[in-house]
């Protein structure tokens, strides 16, 4: 079956507080992108993936993929307004029955051991939605008061998202709402139940300026 990893990559960076799109920012001297773009190809050798990129960062994107890849596995298409309508521009690319990852560019520590544990769940269950304990106490906070909730019945959240292409694609039909998160959001609200997979700790999501310091401590820590 075909494998396709939706990657997206059409955010500002506006919480890096730089101009510049964080998933091209430097890490050990190579974008950001490189690192995540590398673990999928490497995960499976029929693995296409379909880039998603803000316009204006089209050609520093293809730069990427002419200076490290072969651009034959590479796709590339334009984000959309919101996140719900970039994976819609990605899944318009989408050629048939197939299973497809959907993954956050800026999860650059991804491995290709967690990629292969998404894809073997989606053969199993239909979908895979990594997540990992949540370590911090946590408090709901309403306009009346706020309390605190049982953290060990909550998980956060991680990408990649991977589904069959015949549920995802018809999920994404419907109308976007605010609380589309993410993949598994949508699906949801199509009607699917939803499989958890055991996520990772270090696939954290690249957001402000000191997680590119945490980012490059873990970079470091594996070539060593």
């Amino acid at each position: 079956m075909k494998k396709y990893a939706l990657i997206v990559a059409g955010g500002a960076g506006k919480r890096m507080n730089s101009s510049m799109p964080k998933q091209f920012h430097m890490l050990s001297d190579k974008p950001l992108l490189y690192y995540t773009l590398r673990a999928f190809l490497e995960a499976y050798d029929d693995m296409q993936i379909i880039l998603v990129l803000p316009e204006e960062y089209i050609a520093v994107g293809q730069e990427i993929i002419d200076a490290y890849f072969d651009y034959s596995r590479i796709q590339i298409t334009i984000g959309g307004r919101q996140r719900f309508h970039s994976v819609q521009n990605g899944l318009a690319m989408v050629e048939d029955e197939s299973i497809v990852m959907v993954h956050d560019a800026v999860r650059c520590l991804i491995t290709p051991a967690l990629i292969r544990r998404c894809y073997e769940a989606v053969l199993e269950h239909g979908s895979a939605i990594p997540v990992v304990p949540c370590k911090d106490s946590i408090r709901m906070v309403t306009e009346e008061r706020n309390q605190a909730i049982d953290r060990n019945a909550l998980r956060l959240v991680q990408t990649p998202q991977a589904f069959y292409s015949k549920i995802i694609l018809p999920a994404f039909k419907i109308d976007y709402k605010e609380w589309f998160t993410d993949e598994a959001s949508v699906t949801e609200a199509f009607g699917l139940k939803l499989h958890l997979v055991e996520g990772e700790e270090e696939n954290i999501k690249v957001t402000h300026p000191i997680d590119m310091i945490v980012a490059q401590a873990i970079l470091n820590s594996r070539s060593s």
